[in-house]
């Protein structure tokens, strides 16, 4: 059982619904919006950026992925992402993204390091966007996250047809200006044409966004070794806190 596995095995019998399951009933809505008025759901409420962008499998240069992260702050050099595979209200969780500062990669062990991918390029070619956000309004926070580093986990690969999050999780790298990593064009100008931008025009705006001049060599590991990272599950011997009958 690998992250990298074409096929993730046998899916739950029924009608191929992703994921399975009945309709909610009017009895399971009523309850569910009886919580949310009593809850306080504060980790959500902190919830304040909506980007959309692009990712592809690290295993699988061939399968690039749009995605939607919804990004609160823990503190200037930390930002928490989950991630969906749309902006819809039955959206699926497919992953989390974390975001750290050069200032905390740089104190990583290289083999950390080799886990993360930069955002300089995602940024300044129009690829990262906030869905309804003026550009002018971005740029501050665009000139932000061009500096920083991410380690995205998908959890859910949908685009492989699997109706629940099954296996492994998958680590997912950020595009790129060469070869495997370029975001295929037909991908970009559905997404353009949903909220009606251009990236383009954008990568344009954008020119005098500053990246780091050199790139950590065990971030996008990738690019210089051709290899990319898989999971396996193996089973291993439990540590217990007493002795198993």
């Amino acid at each position: 059982m690998a992250s990298s596995d074409s096929v993730a095995g046998a899916m739950p019998p029924g009608d191929g619904s992703v994921p399975p399951g009945k309709s909610m009933t009017v009895g399971q809505t009523i309850i569910d919006s009886t919580a949310h008025i009593v809850q306080s759901l504060n980790p959500i409420k902190n919830m304040k950026k909506h980007v959309c962008t692009f990712a592809i499998y690290s295993h699988d240069m061939r399968r690039q992925i749009q995605v939607h992260h919804y990004a609160s702050r823990l503190s200037q050099d930390f930002l928490q992402c989950t991630v969906y595979d749309s902006d819809e209200s039955d959206a699926r969780l497919i992953g989390v993204e974390y975001i750290i500062s050069q200032r905390v990669f740089d104190t990583l062990q290289p083999e950390e390091q080799k886990l993360w991918h930069s955002h300089g390029y995602e940024v300044t070619r129009g690829l990262w966007v906030n869905p309804g956000v003026p550009e002018m309004i971005q740029k501050p926070e665009l000139k932000n996250i061009a500096q920083t580093y991410g380690k995205f986990w998908c959890t859910w690969q949908v685009d492989r047809g699997d109706q629940l999050p099954m296996g492994a999780p998958a680590l997912m790298v950020s595009p790129q200006g060469v070869n495997q990593g370029m975001v295929k064009e037909d991908m970009i100008r559905a997404r353009d044409e949903k909220y009606k931008i251009s990236c383009e025009e954008l990568a344009k705006s954008r020119e005098g966004i500053v990246v780091p001049e050199t790139t950590n060599p065990f971030s996008d590991y990738w690019m210089t070794t051709q290899k990319g990272f898989a999971v396996d599950v193996l089973p291993t011997e439990m540590k217990t806190t007493t002795a198993l009958p």
